[in-house]
């Protein structure tokens, strides 16, 4: 039995497994699953009871589970159906009102390190040296955004990419700056990976001869919808700083000046 979790208080996370306790939250044989524990501390962080908990890449249904277990409610959406309660959709366009959701989590794919699906549209045939890419996450962003009441969070777990004789890609710094373009940074987390295949001799065998890094951590970026649209919010803030404007002074009439000998000149002598 993995022990219950605990809430995390340093931006450094590492759990001793994918699940925790008696209960199952989605699959630990699922490729690329998020451990149960960081949905339950981000839950009891943003969320209260009854609250909607959103997921637009759902897998194998880890938020779906934890969400249910603290007694909030849930919606799972993803491409590759993997359980009934999930609905198939693409994370770039969900089936849900703006506004509607208390808290979204997102897992979305670190390239195609990982082979989620065979449909065309899957996000995961998409390599971190195409802009298609970041195009495509800018989509499902700017829909999380949509969907996302204002004044609550959201939270997007990732990691770099790199792929040998082809190069490093800071997915993580990438995508946190396209957020940044519709959400306020409450916080960035580094989870330590816990993935067997980091173990392995001849993975070490090999970064150490090619001279290159695996991946030993991953990005967790806490967000925060304004409570005020961004337009409004940065046109009031202009509205602030500028100077006050003060009226000018009313427009008055000089009074003529009085010649000296009047309109017509000196008067002659007589």
């Amino acid at each position: 039995m993995a022990e219950k979790p605990r809430l995390t208080t340093t931006t450094l996370w590492d759990f001793p497994s994918q699940q925790y306790g008696n209960e199952q939250q989605g699959s630990q044989h699922y490729a690329g699953a998020t451990p149960a524990y960081i949905i339950w501390n981000l839950l009891q962080r943003y969320t209260k009871v009854k609250d909607l908990v959103v997921d637009p890449m759902a897998g194998s249904g880890t938020t779906l589970d934890v969400a249910r277990d603290l007694d909030r409610r849930a919606l799972g959406y993803d491409l590759n159906i993997t359980r009934r309660d999930i609905y198939r959709c693409d994370a770039r366009t969900l089936p849900l009102e703006d506004g509607k959701a208390d808290f979204v989590f997102v897992d979305p794919p670190y390239s195609t390190h990982i082979r989620y699906s065979d449909d065309p549209r899957c996000i995961g045939k998409l390599v971190a040296s195409d802009d298609a890419y970041y195009q495509a996450m800018a989509l499902v962003i700017a829909e999380i955004d949509r969907i996302l009441k204002p004044g609550r969070h959201m939270a997007l777990y990732v990691s770099d990419s790199y792929v040998k004789g082809d190069g490093f890609y800071p997915i993580g710094f990438e995508l946190f700056a396209q957020m940044r373009q519709h959400f306020e940074p409450v916080e960035i987390i580094s989870v330590v990976r816990r993935n067997k295949k980091l173990d392995r001799g001849n993975w070490r065998k090999a970064a150490e001869e090619g001279n290159f890094f695996l991946r030993g951590f991953n990005y967790l970026f806490i967000m925060q919808k304004p409570a005020v649209p961004r337009v409004r919010a940065a046109r009031a803030q202009i509205q602030d700083q500028a100077p006050p404007i003060r009226p000018a002074p009313p427009a008055t009439k000089r009074p003529a000046t009085r010649r000296k000998y009047g309109a017509r000149g000196p008067r002659k002598r007589r």
